[in-house]
Protein backbone atom coordinates (compact mmCIF):
# COMPACT_ATOMS: atom_id res chain seq x y z
CA UNK A 1 0.00 0.00 0.00
CA UNK A 2 1.55 3.34 -1.30
CA UNK A 3 1.96 6.41 1.50
CA UNK A 4 -1.36 8.11 0.15
CA UNK A 5 -3.23 5.06 0.70
CA UNK A 6 -2.22 4.15 3.96
CA UNK A 7 -2.40 7.91 5.50
CA UNK A 8 -6.51 7.29 4.22
CA UNK A 9 -7.23 3.89 5.65
CA UNK A 10 -5.73 5.39 9.07
CA UNK A 11 -7.97 8.54 9.16
CA UNK A 12 -10.83 6.62 8.25
CA UNK A 13 -10.18 4.35 11.59
CA UNK A 14 -9.25 7.35 13.89
CA UNK A 15 -12.66 9.03 12.65
CA UNK A 16 -14.51 5.59 13.25
CA UNK A 17 -12.38 5.50 16.67
CA UNK A 18 -12.92 8.75 18.29
CA UNK A 19 -16.51 8.71 17.11
CA UNK A 20 -16.79 6.03 19.77
CA UNK A 21 -14.94 7.75 22.00
CA UNK A 22 -17.65 10.78 22.32
CA UNK A 23 -19.94 8.89 23.03
CA UNK A 24 -18.62 8.05 26.22
CA UNK A 25 -17.84 11.66 27.22
CA UNK A 26 -20.94 13.38 28.85
CA UNK A 27 -21.34 16.97 29.10
CA UNK A 28 -18.98 18.17 32.04
CA UNK A 29 -17.93 21.06 34.20
CA UNK A 30 -14.70 22.97 34.08
CA UNK A 31 -14.32 23.98 37.50
CA UNK A 32 -16.97 24.57 40.34
CA UNK A 33 -19.38 27.64 39.81
CA UNK A 34 -18.07 28.92 43.36
CA UNK A 35 -14.42 29.09 41.44
CA UNK A 36 -15.50 31.30 39.19
CA UNK A 37 -18.79 32.55 39.25
CA UNK A 38 -18.98 34.61 36.34
CA UNK A 39 -17.31 31.54 34.33
CA UNK A 40 -14.67 31.69 32.19
CA UNK A 41 -14.59 33.77 28.73
CA UNK A 42 -15.61 32.04 25.74
CA UNK A 43 -12.24 31.31 24.07
CA UNK A 44 -10.95 28.11 23.24
CA UNK A 45 -7.62 28.63 24.88
CA UNK A 46 -9.22 29.16 27.97
CA UNK A 47 -9.90 25.44 28.25
CA UNK A 48 -7.70 23.56 25.35
CA UNK A 49 -5.75 21.66 27.19
CA UNK A 50 -8.09 20.41 29.52
CA UNK A 51 -10.24 19.52 27.10
CA UNK A 52 -7.46 17.50 25.19
CA UNK A 53 -6.72 15.74 28.13
CA UNK A 54 -10.18 15.03 29.15
CA UNK A 55 -10.03 13.41 24.96
CA UNK A 56 -7.05 11.70 25.46
CA UNK A 57 -7.27 9.84 29.17
CA UNK A 58 -11.05 9.10 28.41
CA UNK A 59 -9.58 7.04 25.36
CA UNK A 60 -7.36 5.29 27.37
CA UNK A 61 -9.60 4.67 29.72
CA UNK A 62 -11.79 3.17 27.89
CA UNK A 63 -9.38 1.15 25.77
CA UNK A 64 -10.49 -2.25 26.15
CA UNK A 65 -13.82 -0.98 25.33
CA UNK A 66 -12.61 0.20 21.93
CA UNK A 67 -10.63 -2.82 21.07
CA UNK A 68 -7.10 -0.81 21.75
CA UNK A 69 -4.06 -2.63 22.91
CA UNK A 70 -2.61 0.66 24.74
CA UNK A 71 -2.71 4.48 24.60
CA UNK A 72 0.22 5.87 25.50
CA UNK A 73 -0.53 9.50 26.91
CA UNK A 74 2.52 10.07 29.08
CA UNK A 75 4.79 11.80 26.30
CA UNK A 76 7.24 14.81 26.86
CA UNK A 77 5.64 18.38 26.18
CA UNK A 78 7.49 18.63 23.01
CA UNK A 79 5.69 15.91 20.79
CA UNK A 80 3.94 16.42 18.21
CA UNK A 81 1.43 14.14 18.99
CA UNK A 82 -0.18 13.92 22.19
CA UNK A 83 -1.03 10.18 22.75
CA UNK A 84 -0.04 7.04 20.52
CA UNK A 85 -2.87 4.43 20.14
CA UNK A 86 -1.50 1.24 19.53
CA UNK A 87 -4.05 -1.29 17.77
CA UNK A 88 -3.88 -4.25 16.26
CA UNK A 89 0.53 -4.06 16.25
CA UNK A 90 0.47 -1.00 14.51
CA UNK A 91 1.20 2.63 16.54
CA UNK A 92 -0.67 5.70 15.69
CA UNK A 93 0.25 9.14 16.48
CA UNK A 94 -2.17 11.09 17.50
CA UNK A 95 -2.66 15.26 18.32
CA UNK A 96 -5.83 16.39 19.55
CA UNK A 97 -7.32 19.67 18.51
CA UNK A 98 -10.59 21.48 19.77
CA UNK A 99 -12.46 23.92 18.16
CA UNK A 100 -15.47 26.11 19.35
CA UNK A 101 -18.16 24.58 16.75
CA UNK A 102 -20.37 27.99 17.34
CA UNK A 103 -17.74 30.50 15.77
CA UNK A 104 -16.46 30.57 12.16
CA UNK A 105 -13.49 28.85 11.42
CA UNK A 106 -9.89 30.58 11.17
CA UNK A 107 -6.91 29.61 10.46
CA UNK A 108 -4.87 28.08 12.90
CA UNK A 109 -1.20 27.34 13.68
CA UNK A 110 -0.71 23.79 12.98
CA UNK A 111 2.94 22.93 13.74
CA UNK A 112 6.45 24.02 13.78
CA UNK A 113 7.81 23.32 10.39
CA UNK A 114 11.02 22.48 11.50
CA UNK A 115 9.76 20.04 14.27
CA UNK A 116 7.61 18.02 11.78
CA UNK A 117 10.30 18.28 8.88
CA UNK A 118 12.44 16.29 11.32
CA UNK A 119 10.26 13.79 12.49
CA UNK A 120 8.85 12.87 9.49
CA UNK A 121 12.62 12.74 7.57
CA UNK A 122 14.10 10.87 10.73
CA UNK A 123 11.40 8.21 11.00
CA UNK A 124 9.64 6.64 8.22
CA UNK A 125 7.17 5.01 10.05
CA UNK A 126 6.04 8.58 11.22
CA UNK A 127 2.41 9.58 10.20
CA UNK A 128 0.94 12.18 12.37
CA UNK A 129 -2.95 12.42 12.94
CA UNK A 130 -5.14 15.63 13.77
CA UNK A 131 -8.09 14.63 15.49
CA UNK A 132 -10.58 17.27 15.72
CA UNK A 133 -13.02 18.37 18.27
CA UNK A 134 -15.90 20.79 17.97
CA UNK A 135 -17.24 21.65 21.60
CA UNK A 136 -19.92 24.05 22.68
CA UNK A 137 -18.92 26.11 25.42
CA UNK A 138 -21.20 27.36 28.32
CA UNK A 139 -20.17 29.52 31.35
CA UNK A 140 -18.26 26.89 32.55
CA UNK A 141 -19.57 23.66 31.18
CA UNK A 142 -18.19 22.03 27.99
CA UNK A 143 -20.37 19.56 25.43
CA UNK A 144 -18.70 18.13 22.39
CA UNK A 145 -20.87 18.49 18.91
CA UNK A 146 -20.90 14.69 17.83
CA UNK A 147 -21.23 15.78 14.15
CA UNK A 148 -17.99 17.77 14.44
CA UNK A 149 -15.18 15.42 14.99
CA UNK A 150 -12.33 16.13 11.85
CA UNK A 151 -9.18 13.75 10.96
CA UNK A 152 -6.84 15.41 8.80
CA UNK A 153 -2.64 14.95 8.01
CA UNK A 154 -0.16 17.83 7.80
CA UNK A 155 0.83 15.77 4.43
CA UNK A 156 -2.41 16.88 3.12
CA UNK A 157 -2.22 20.01 4.03
CA UNK A 158 -2.34 23.21 1.78
CA UNK A 159 1.37 24.43 2.54
CA UNK A 160 1.29 28.21 4.28
CA UNK A 161 3.83 28.77 6.67
CA UNK A 162 2.64 31.80 8.85
CA UNK A 163 6.70 33.88 8.61
CA UNK A 164 6.17 35.29 11.88
CA UNK A 165 6.79 32.00 13.61
CA UNK A 166 7.69 29.52 10.98
CA UNK A 167 4.49 27.41 11.34
CA UNK A 168 2.11 25.79 9.07
CA UNK A 169 -1.08 27.74 9.58
CA UNK A 170 -4.09 26.24 7.71
CA UNK A 171 -8.38 25.82 7.94
CA UNK A 172 -8.93 22.47 10.52
CA UNK A 173 -11.46 21.45 7.50
CA UNK A 174 -9.04 22.68 4.23
CA UNK A 175 -9.63 20.40 1.49
CA UNK A 176 -6.89 17.78 1.11
CA UNK A 177 -4.17 18.17 -0.92
CA UNK A 178 -3.03 14.37 -1.12
CA UNK A 179 1.10 14.12 -1.62
CA UNK A 180 3.57 11.57 -0.88
CA UNK A 181 5.76 12.12 2.07
CA UNK A 182 9.12 12.91 -1.11
CA UNK A 183 6.62 15.80 -1.96
CA UNK A 184 5.51 16.99 1.70
CA UNK A 185 9.03 17.17 2.90
CA UNK A 186 10.19 18.89 -0.40
CA UNK A 187 7.76 21.28 0.30
CA UNK A 188 8.52 22.15 3.76
CA UNK A 189 12.26 22.80 2.84
CA UNK A 190 11.43 25.13 -0.22
CA UNK A 191 8.64 27.10 2.12
CA UNK A 192 10.89 27.36 5.67
CA UNK A 193 13.53 30.10 7.03
CA UNK A 194 14.17 27.05 9.59
CA UNK A 195 15.36 23.91 7.88
CA UNK A 196 18.94 24.04 7.16
CA UNK A 197 19.78 21.13 5.72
Amino acid sequence: MNDIALIRQELSEMDTLFRNVIEFIPSFDITDPKVLPYGLKPHTRSVSWIVEQVITQQTKYHREQLNLEDVDIDLPDTCLHDCEIKKEGKIYFVNVKITNAETRDNKNDIAAVEKLYMQYHINPDYRLIYAVFGFKFRNINISFVKDYIHMFSPQFLPIYVNPRNDKIQAYYKADPEERTRVKFLRLLRENSRSIRL
